[in-house]
């Protein structure tokens, strides 16, 4: 196939909605830069790996263009963590040891500390700096109220009136303690049932710097757990105008880096080959037209965009540069990846051990489950680089077969013979090849329904698991309906583009 594929025609692709509340999503997003950089695991590509396929000239872009691309690609990641990863959390920033930044904070924090210090010593003392801290207290207190909160508002706004305690200041009649009591009992009354502990601990601190500074602490772990009920509270409202919003962010980068579809356009091309000629049709399920004709029928968009995704399950990180589009689940599509090898393993290992074994073991439904949890234990720490998959199949072998004994010998069956020990505990070990042929026929028949599960379209009840995989339906149900959220988001927003690369490809085979 070529490298040089031509640019696909994005321009009919839908326009982004914009209104007030993607205006809200945006300004949301804005200043997370660094905290999401994290998120995307990006394949490391060796330098024997595919080249990037130019469909456009080269051109010479700005420093701050390249700036500007970078923040409107971290928004559009956040974006997509919120709405995408139920377990989205934003947590307090935390600077490494040692680290310079962590240094140059506590150099800052504690001379701030110590003037305070110096300034309440004084005789008479000064509040200048305490009243401004009491000030960014009340702001703090007073971002963390809902509109229905008026009495709580009217008490802060009364009791935290920065001008009466600049008075009672100036008179000597100011209270640091009192003012301190209130804020800290204003704190337990709108802090998350996790900080009440802080909060008390805040009691016990009698001395006003070391309490100030305390309060403070206590007050950036609320603002953290604010902003994540207020992630958790929106993220129902969220999906569309996130898919606005990506695609706009998409547009926006494909603007200014017009070759941010190429490797999409592969992918969608090589499986376009792939369905026409039928190729990898025992690794992949095909739907396409039949194989061997010269007017071969073209494949449905639908079912080359499906046999698209399937490939992504496929994919060789290392080598090969992720498609664009689907670049921020990257890390979200490797886990399936992996979960799905170590399904296929244990799939097999069970197929080939309920083989072997009496007709009627298999239905022994708690040796069965029993046996499964065995197995899976030992696979845990399957995809580790310290893990030796040979050494764990002879372990897994030893164990199946003592486990398989036993149960012969309670269900009052014949003795389990030392010649299928032997056969058995060789075909576990031959799991441990991908060309393994009953490894071969169980990775077929997982993607032969997820396949089947993409182009139900979600209906329930989920499609009829094939034969043998029975004792892991559970677990591959759990990793279809992953599978299929990631899909359909990722459809929501780009489909328009692939729609758009699609027809050319399509109508050029």
């Amino acid at each position: 196939m070529s490298e040089n594929l031509d640019k696909s025609n994005i321009n009919d692709a839908e326009k982004s909605k914009s209104g007030d509340s993607e205006q809200g999503l945006e300004d949301a997003v804005e200043g997370s830069d660094e905290a999401l950089q994290k998120k995307i695991k990006s394949g490391s590509p060796s330098t024997q790996r595919l080249q990037r396929p130019h469909s456009s000239p080269p051109r010479f872009v700005t420093v701050e263009e390249l700036l500007e691309t970078a923040r409107g690609v971290t928004n559009m990641v956040l974006a997509h963590e919120i709405v995408v990863n139920g377990d989205f959390r934003i947590k307090p920033v935390e600077l490494p040891e040692d680290s310079l930044e962590k240094k140059v904070k506590e150099i800052v924090h504690k001379a701030f500390w110590d003037s305070l210090s110096v300034q309440l010593s004084d005789d008479p003392p000064s509040y200048d700096h305490a009243i401004k801290l009491v000030g960014e207290i009340k702001e703090t207190l007073l971002s963390f109220l809902l509109p229905g909160h008026t009495r709580l508002r009217n008490q802060i706004t009364e009791v935290l009136d920065l001008d009466l305690i600049k008075q009672q200041a100036e008179n000597g009649a100011l209270d640091i303690s009192k003012l301190a009591e209130f804020i800290i009992g204003m704190m337990g009354t709108l802090c998350a049932p996790a900080r009440d502990e802080e909060v008390q601990k805040l009691k016990d601190i009698k001395e006003i710097v070391p309490l100030f500074r305390a309060i403070f602490s206590v007050l950036d772990l609320m603002k953290v757990d604010m902003a994540n009920f207020a992630v958790s509270s929106i993220r129902p409202h969220l999906m569309q105008q996130s898919v606005d919003y990506e695609r706009k962010k998409f547009q926006e980068l494909l603007e200014k880096q017009p070759n941010s579809l190429d490797f999409v356009t592969q992918w969608l091309e090589e499986a376009a080959d792939d369905l026409m000629n039928q190729k990898y049709k025992n690794a992949l399920p095909a739907g396409g037209g039949a194989p061997g004709s010269d007017d071969r029928p073209v494949p449905n968009p639908v079912a080359v965009q499906n046999y698209a995704y399937l490939k992504l399950l496929k994919w060789d990180h290392l080598q090969r540069p992720f498609p664009e589009t689907v670049l921020m689940d990257q890390s979200r599509f490797q886990e399936l990846q992996l979960q799905l090898e170590q399904l296929t393993i244990l799939g097999t290992i069970l197929l080939v051990t309920f083989s072997m074994a009496a007709s009627g073991i298999s239905s022994q439904a708690n040796f069965a489950e029993k046996l499964k949890m065995i197995v899976k234990i030992l696979l845990t720490d399957m995809h580790l680089p310290s893990f030796h998959l040979k050494d764990a199949l002879t372990t897994i072998g030893e164990k199946v077969c003592l486990e398989v004994s036993s149960c012969f010998s309670q269900c009052g069956f014949t003795p389990f013979t030392t010649d299928k020990e032997t056969v058995l505990k060789g075909q576990i070990q031959a799991v441990a090849s991908p060309d393994d042929p009953i490894r071969r026929i169980m990775d077929s028949r997982i993607l032969t329904f997820l396949e089947t599960y993409l182009a139900s379209g979600h209906q329930k009840p989920l499609p009829t698991v094939p034969g043998g995989l029975g004792p892991v339906q559970t677990e591959l149900e759990e990793v279809a309906v992953k599978f299929m959220r990631l899909v359909n988001y990722n459809k929501m927003v780009f489909s328009p583009y692939y729609d758009a690369i699609l027809s050319k490809i399509l109508v050029r085979s």
